[in-house]
């Protein structure tokens, strides 16, 4: 198996030689195992804002776990979308049980589907982790191609909703991209810097989908243990350095900027029958 670097360097140089669509059958799935390294998940608490010490790992974490499976996934040559710029826009999380520090998990990843986007094409990505084959967690997130589309390809249209009451307002650094990176393995050059980032559309690096989701349920103070689904969908990238707003009533948060603008739109519901 090729180390992560070599994947991502082959996925960079495939990159604009794939022809976007979704009439493509896509790789096959991608299965690996990880062990749960206690000083990495530190860093990542710390990085996102969870409490410090835990006997389990905070919800988003098994996503970090899978990413050089779900990378390699990506830079497949059957992969129909390019790697570079690609950008999250939604996420799915089921935990029925939090794994903890000393699992050593079984992980899977697979293509779920290709869908037409106004702006592109969507992937869906499925992720599983399990210990001795019992599934504790899940996640299907969506990734979005940019390239020009029909006129009649569908978008979603979330529609205006009034802000949430305000908890907590954070100051995102220029580098915070770069230092999550390092965490989490993710370097995508649109994270980076802003001469990274211009290629794909972007002014100024932008921070991780994936750390605005972690950052978000961290304030929210989510169980590390409690059964639960979240779903989350990212409206607008967080260009930084920048100034957001966190906010929630009941089971709903969010994440908006100084003008009041979503970043980020999810909500918090138990397990059914749990």
């Amino acid at each position: 198996m090729a180390p992560l670097p070599l994947t991502l360097l082959k996925g960079a140089l495939l990159s604009p030689f794939k022809r976007p669509g979704t009439g493509h059958p896509g790789p096959p799935g991608r299965q690996g195992r990880a062990r749960i390294a206690p000083g990495r998940v530190d860093a990542y608490r710390r990085i996102c804002g969870f409490a410090p010490t835990g006997a389990t790992v905070p919800l988003p974490y098994p996503h970090v776990l899978a990413f050089p499976l779900t990378t390699r996934l990506l830079a497949a040559r059957a992969f129909p979308l390019p790697l570079l710029g690609l950008v999250h826009t939604s996420i799915e999380v089921v935990r029925h049980r939090a794994p903890r520090l000393t699992d050593e998990l079984d992980l899977t990843a697979y293509v779920e589907r290709l869908t037409p986007h106004h702006r592109g094409t969507e992937a869906t990505v499925a992720l599983e982790a399990a210990v001795a084959g019992t599934v504790l967690w899940e996640s299907r997130s969506t990734y979005l191609a940019r390239h020009r589309t029909p006129t009649t390809a569908p978008g979603r249209s979330p529609g205006a909703e009034p802000p949430l009451p305000t908890g907590a307002r954070w100051h995102l650094a220029a580098g915070l991209g770069r230092r999550y990176g390092a965490v989490s393995g993710d370097r995508n050059p649109i994270h980076l810097h802003p001469l990274t980032a211009r290629p794909f559309g972007f002014p100024r690096a932008i921070a991780h989908g994936m750390w605005t989701f972690a950052r978000c349920l961290a304030e929210y103070g989510l169980d590390d243990t409690e059964p639960v689904r979240v779903t989350a969908g990212f409206r607008a990238p967080v260009l930084l350095p920048a100034t957001v707003t966190y906010g929630r009533r009941g089971q709903d948060f969010e994440l908006r900027d100084s003008a009041g603008r979503p970043h980020l739109r999810g909500r918090v519901e138990p397990l059914a029958g749990r």
